[in-house]
């Protein structure tokens, strides 16, 4: 690899027992012009990682937020962790509050500890 050139890091979806891919079914629910901006910034993420504010925060005990302005004027949050040098997005959101929600927190950590078993 040239010096300078960017390592990609994979990314995968969570994907449950029953081969659901909940944050891809999310995705394709968003208008076309939000879906390109959630997917450029992931792909950021990709292949600039590591990456600080404004774009990831860490939300601590192994999660990550991307955080993404969307062209409808909304804010959309996608959380991921990493396993097995892989990015995992675990789950998606449109923000409506300042703080990120307790139901939102969780269910990521729960899609964690399937993804990590």
């Amino acid at each position: 690899m040239s010096k300078g050139q960017a390592q990609e890091v994979p990314v995968r979806f969570f994907r449950s027992k029953t081969g659901r891919e909940p944050v891809l079914e999310w995705l394709r629910r968003l208008d076309k012009d939000d879906r390109r901006a959630i997917g450029l910034d992931l792909m950021r993420v990709q292949f600039g990682w590591p990456i600080g504010m404004p774009l990831v925060r860490s939300l601590k005990d192994g999660l990550w937020e991307v955080r993404a302005s969307l062209p409808s004027e909304r804010i959309a949050r996608l959380i991921l962790c990493f396993h097995d040098q892989t990015l995992v997005v675990l789950h998606g959101f449109i923000k409506k509050t300042q703080k990120t929600p307790a139901e939102d927190l969780s269910l990521a950590k729960r899609r964690m500890k399937e993804v990590t078993r």
